[in-house]
C-alpha cells in the first residue's frame, strides 16, 4: 500500500476514525485503526458496538490494507510539518510514514484480522439537515437514562413519520422531546431506539449546517452518512416508555417564563447545594412572580423571579440540575411552564403552543419547612 495526502486532512479523519477504536479487546486489531487504500484512503474504527469510517482524497499508488497502532499513528502524523504525508506499506507491514524533512517506521497489523463491520439492509435513507439532528440529539441525549438495568431507556427513541422525525429519552425523573419538520413529506414511518454512546459521536461529526445528513434503519443496525464520515452501531432492543400516555394532560397553572431569567435565579440558589450537601429548590409560584429557595447546611438561599401569569400559590420542589437542564435545551427565549399540584410533574412547552420540543421535569416532594 502506497499514498501520498495532505497532512490536516488525514489528521481530521483519524482523529475521528480513533473515538470508536476499542480501548481493551480479545481481537487485537480492533485497537487499531484499518487503513485501506483504493479509490480514496478509508479509516475505520470499531469497538463490536459502533463503527465509523472516514475517507480521505489522496493520490493512491498502490492499493492494500493493513491495521494501524491507533495512538501512535495519530501522534506521528498530527506532530509531522504541515504538508503532505506519504505513507508506505511493504508485505511485511513495516510502514513508512514521511513528510517535510521527518520520517518514521512502524509496524502494522494484517487487514485480514479485522472484524466485518456490519452490513445495514435498509431502504432508501432518510436526510435531514446536519443542524436539525444535531439539535435532536443534544437536544435529548443529557436525558438519556444510565441504568443498565433498562437497556432500552440507555438510548434516544427516533419517531419517523410522514410529517415529522421525533427524538425523546426519558430516565424516570424527566423527559426531553424535540422535533423536526421536514418541508417535504417523508413518506415513511418507522421507529427506532438508538444508544446514547453513538449518538455522542454523531453529535461530534455533525455540523453547524444545512448540509444534509442520511441514516439508514436496517432492521438490527443504523447508518449514518455524514459528509465524508459513516456511522454505524446496533439498534436497542426492547419496549420504550409510552411517553405520550407518561406526559400529564390536565395542566391547569400555565406561567410564562424567560428562560434566561429563571435559569439565572436558579443558579443563584444552587449556590448552598452540591452534592454532599442536597437539596431540592422550593418554588413557590405566585402571581407573576416565584419565589426560589434551597436550604442546606451549607447555609440558605432565597431569590425572586418575575413571571407571567397566576401560579396559584402552588410550592413544588426540584432537583437544581433537572430542571436547569430543561431549561438551557429549551430552543426559546420564553417557554410557558404548565403545573397541576405539587406531586405532578412540570411540562416545559413553546410559548406559540407549537409541538416543537416539551420538556417535562418529576417534582421532588418537600418536607414542611
Amino acid at each position: 500500500m502506497k499514498f501520498t495526502c495532505e497532512k490536516a486532512q488525514l489528521v481530521s479523519a483519524i482523529s475521528v476514525a480513533s473515538r470508536t477504536v476499542a480501548q481493551k479487546s480479545a481481537i487485537s486489531g480492533l485497537e487499531g485503526i484499518l487503513v485501506r487504500a483504493g479509490v480514496k484512503v478509508m479509516l475505520t474504527g470499531y469497538n463490536l458496538e459502533t463503527g465509523i469510517t472516514v475517507s480521505v482524497d489522496a493520490d493512491v499508488q498502490e492499493n492494500g490494507a493493513c491495521i494501524m497502532p491507533a495512538r501512535l499513528f495519530f501522534d506521528i502524523v498530527r506532530k509531522l510539518p504541515d504538508d503532505t504525508v506519504s505513507i508506505q506499506v511493504d508485505e511485511n507491514f513495516k510502514v513508512s510514514i514521511k513528510g517535510g524533512i521527518s520520517s518514521f517506521t512502524i509496524t502494522a497489523l494484517s487487514a485480514d484480522d479485522y472484524p466485518e463491520l456490519p452490513d445495514v439492509d435498509s431502504e432508501k435513507g432518510i436526510r435531514v439537515p446536519q443542524c436539525e439532528l444535531k439539535a435532536m440529539i443534544s437536544g435529548t441525549i443529557f436525558a438519556v437514562s444510565e441504568n443498565q438495568a433498562r437497556p432500552i431507556h440507555t438510548g434516544i427513541l427516533f419517531e419517523v413519520d410522514n410529517d415529522s422525525i421525533t427524538s425523546v429519552a426519558v430516565d424516570g425523573y424527566r423527559l426531553a422531546l424535540r422535533r423536526y419538520l421536514p418541508e417535504e413529506s417523508l413518506e415513511r414511518t418507522l421507529k427506532f431506539v438508538a444508544p446514547a454512546a453513538a449518538l455522542k459521536e454523531v453529535e461530534k461529526i455533525l455540523g453547524d449546517t444545512e448540509d444534509p445528513a442520511t441514516f439508514y434503519p436496517g432492521s438490527k443496525h443504523i447508518l449514518f452518512t455524514i459528509g465524508d464520515a459513516t456511522l454505524v452501531c446496533r439498534i436497542l432492543e426492547g419496549e420504550f416508555l409510552d411517553y405520550r400516555n407518561a406526559i400529564p394532560k390536565n395542566n391547569p397553572i400555565c406561567v410564562e417564563v424567560e428562560t434566561k431569567a429563571l435559569l439565572e435565579s436558579l443558579d443563584r440558589v444552587s449556590v448552598v447545594i452540591s452534592e454532599k450537601l442536597k437539596s431540592p429548590v422550593r418554588c413557590l409560584f405566585d402571581m407573576d412572580k416565584v419565589y426560589l429557595s434551597a436550604r442546606t447546611g451549607n447555609g440558605e438561599a432565597k431569590d425572586i423571579c418575575p413571571v407571567k401569569g397566576d401560579g396559584r400559590e402552588l410550592e413544588i420542589g426540584f432537583n437544581n440540575r433537572y430542571l436547569m437542564d430543561a431549561l438551557r435545551y429549551a430552543p426559546a427565549d420564553k417557554v410557558h411552564m404548565q403545573l397541576n399540584t405539587g406531586i405532578s410533574p412540570c411540562i416545559i412547552t413553546p410559548v406559540d403552543g407549537g409541538d416543537e420540543f416539551l420538556y417535562m421535569v418529576l417534582p421532588v416532594r418537600l418536607k414542611a419547612q
